[in-house]
This record gives C-alpha cells, sequence and structure tokens, in this order.
C-alpha cells in the first residue's frame, strides 16, 4: 500500500510537525501570534462558522497576519455572510458537473498536447516545465476567456503575488495594479465583443446591477490567482508521492479505474494548501484544550486535518479504494473553494493520461530529480525530471 510519511513532505514549518495537540499557539513568519487548529473536526467547525470566526475582521489592517501573501479586503476570499454569499452566486453556475463534463474534452486535449511535448523533450525532461506549470493556466484562461498568448505574462504576475520570501510587497503591490489594469482592458475588449466565457458572463452580471466595476475585476483575478498555483502544485505533490513510493505510480497503470480514488488520496495526504486563510474570533469560544478570546486569530491546518488518526485510520497510508471521510485540502463550508470541480477534474485527466502514456515513468537518474519550491504561500516543487 502507497506510503506518504510526514517526513517525505518537503520543507515545512516545525509547528505542522505530528504531535498531540489539536489546538497549539503558533508565531507567523509575520511575527504575530495566532492559534493553529489541527484537529479535523474543531477544523470544520472554525471553517463553517463565519459568525464566530470571521475573515473580513482578518484582513483589517491591525489583524495578525501571517504572511503578505494573502487576498485583498475586496476579494471574495475575505468576505462574510450576505456579501460573500453574493459574488460567489454570481460565478457558482461556472462550476458545475455539467459544465465540468463540457470542459474535460478540452483539458484532455490540451493535456495530450504537453505530454506530446514532454515525450518530444526526451528522458530526462522537467515534467512540471512541459505539463504540470503550463496546464492550469490555459485551462483557467480558457475558462474565463482570457487569451492564451497572454498566458505567459499572467504566471510572472501571479507567481510573485504568491511567492512569501524573494518578491518584496512593493513588488507584489506593482503587479497586483499590472493584473487590475490587464484586466480592466480586458473586460472593455469584451464589452465590445462578447464571447462564450466566464469573464463575459460576469460582464452581464455587473450590467444587471449584481456587482460594482471594481468586483468585477477583483473577482476576474481572484478566480484566476485561486485556482492556478494551487493546482500546479498538487500536480507536482501528487507525482513526487507516486514516484517516490516503491510500486506506487505501477499500481496506477495496472489499475487506471483507480486514478480517481488515488487523486482523492494524494490530496488528502499531501495538499499543496497546508493551511486555510486566517479568521478572527469574534467572542470566546472553547475549540478543544483552547479557551480562544475574542479579536485572537486563528487558522486551520489543513494538513494536520487531512492526517487525523481519528477520522483517517492509518492516515499516512493511500487507500486504494478511497476513504469515506471528505478531506480538507478543498476547505469546508462557506468558503470551500470554489473551483474544487475544476481542479479535481484536471488532476483526474492528468494523472489518467500520464499511466497510460506513460507507464514506465520514473524520476530521473540525475543527481536533484526533484527540486521543492521554496518560499511560495502554497506547497509545490519547482522541477520534477522524469525518464520512462
Amino acid at each position: 500500500m502507497t506510503q506518504c510519511p510526514y517526513h517525505q513532505m518537503g520543507p515545512l514549518p516545525e509547528f505542522f510537525a505530528p504531535g498531540e495537540e489539536d489546538v497549539k499557539q503558533i508565531v507567523t513568519p509575520s511575527g504575530d501570534k495566532m492559534w493553529l487548529v489541527r484537529d479535523y473536526a474543531l477544523g470544520r467547525m472554525v471553517l463553517a462558522d463565519d459568525k464566530k470566526f470571521s475573515r473580513a475582521a482578518a484582513v483589517k489592517p491591525d489583524a495578525p497576519t501571517f504572511n503578505d501573501a494573502q487576498p485583498v479586503p475586496e476579494s471574495m476570499m475575505s468576505m462574510d455572510g450576505s456579501e460573500h454569499a453574493r459574488l460567489r452566486k454570481t460565478v457558482t453556475g461556472a462550476f458545475t458537473a455539467r459544465k465540468m463534463a463540457a470542459m474535460a474534452p478540452g483539458i484532455e486535449e490540451l493535456t495530450d498536447r504537453y505530454l506530446d511535448g514532454l515525450e518530444a523533450a526526451g528522458p530526462g525532461a522537467d515534467i512540471m516545465e512541459h505539463l504540470g506549470n503550463p496546464l492550469p493556466l490555459d485551462v483557467l484562461c480558457q475558462l474565463l476567456g482570457v487569451p492564451l498568448e497572454d498566458s505567459e505574462k499572467f504566471r510572472d504576475w501571479v507567481e510573485v503575488l504568491f511567492d512569501i520570501s524573494a518578491s518584496t510587497p512593493q513588488e507584489k503591490g506593482r503587479k497586483r495594479l499590472e493584473l487590475s489594469a490587464y484586466m480592466a482592458d480586458l473586460i472593455d475588449a469584451k464589452r465590445t465583443e462578447p464571447q462564450d466565457d466566464l469573464l463575459t458572463s460576469l460582464i452581464a452580471a455587473q450590467d444587471a446591477g449584481k456587482l460594482s466595476p471594481g468586483e468585477l475585476i477583483t473577482l476576474g483575478l481572484t478566480l484566476l490567482m485561486a485556482g492556478y498555483e494551487t493546482t500546479v502544485g498538487q500536480i507536482a505533490l501528487n507525482l513526487n508521492v507516486l514516484l517516490s513510493e516503491p510500486g506506487a505510480y505501477q499500481d496506477l497503470v495496472d489499475h487506471p479505474e483507480r486514478v480517481d480514488a488515488a487523486v482523492e488520496e494524494l490530496m488528502r495526504v499531501s495538499p499543496t494548501t497546508p493551511l486555510s486563510f486566517s479568521r478572527v474570533a469574534t467572542e470566546p469560544v472553547q475549540l478543544g484544550s483552547v479557551l480562544v478570546q475574542a479579536g485572537d486569530a486563528l487558522m486551520v491546518s489543513l494538513l494536520n486535518g487531512n492526517r487525523d488518526g481519528n477520522v483517517y485510520p492509518e492516515p499516512d497510508f493511500l487507500e486504494p479504494e478511497g476513504r469515506s471521510s471528505v478531506h480538507l485540502t478543498f476547505g469546508h463550508g462557506l468558503h470551500r473553494c470554489l473551483g474544487a470541480p475544476l481542479g479535481r477534474i484536471q488532476l483526474q485527466i492528468v494523472f489518467a493520461r500520464l499511466v497510460s502514456r506513460f507507464p514506465g515513468l520514473r524520476f530521473a537518474d540525475v543527481a536533484e530529480p526533484a527540486v521543492w519550491k521554496d518560499g511560495m504561500g502554497t506547497r509545490g516543487l519547482a522541477r520534477i525530471h522524469v525518464d520512462w
């Protein structure tokens, strides 16, 4: 049975290390104190209750922060209650099962095109360069209606915004302005020539008074950024687990019907988003062993919750037929990832195509075949060199 023990998870802050604490206090990279909720059930409770645990309060200027790679206050991800529901309602229809099924052939075509490129590059090629990095952004550009020729420009902007060490707040501010200006120009162009894409439907919602002009731009950027880096990271993390554990990839080659279940288990044991966004308690709340006071900031460790032994027996092991409990990688409750169906279908297609076309896939015999990303707001690997 495939295993992904904690020590194979790559570089992680010490507070993620396995332990008995259900809630513990940590000092964030920004130097602030926060509560870290590590228990699955408590984590779900926090994520589901925006009255006691507010996202909007967590983005106020005086609120404790984790790092500087956080959504702006105008983002849907920074709102509570009716304001969040109003914005979410405008885009929910784009991520239905029917819409995802309709997008599947296009994603399969893109995946095959990138795998053709990987094959042409030959053994030793970096699969992130030839598949993992470009595919999710092309899919999102296709969904939103962003010209594919602009995808490289978008990637540079987005990676700076997600970087938490190599770029300064000033650089992030400049990239946000550049992104916003680009999105405003694209919206103007689509008003003149509407197309069958999500951005055009959001323009119609704004024209109907459901969105302000600023909300339209922010929502478009939120959808693009939230779905890119996370999916890139999850492709890399899933592949790293499969190639690191002897026989794990071969098991999927032998049993391709297990790909969908494997994708869920791989997201559970090695999530690209190890933490939720922060929240601020609006009243005193007893959370397990800790009394959280009003005004205290807290985050949910999705990584620790996904490995809670009370919920997942033998949590380091991947169950080949899947688990009954839903993992926390996409979050839970009000702010559960809106694009989860799109991320999931991309991962299912990528790994189904990989095991079909490259049954002998393995790490390349080089000094450092897998290189972890450093300083990013999400987990992932910068390079994975493979042979087949």
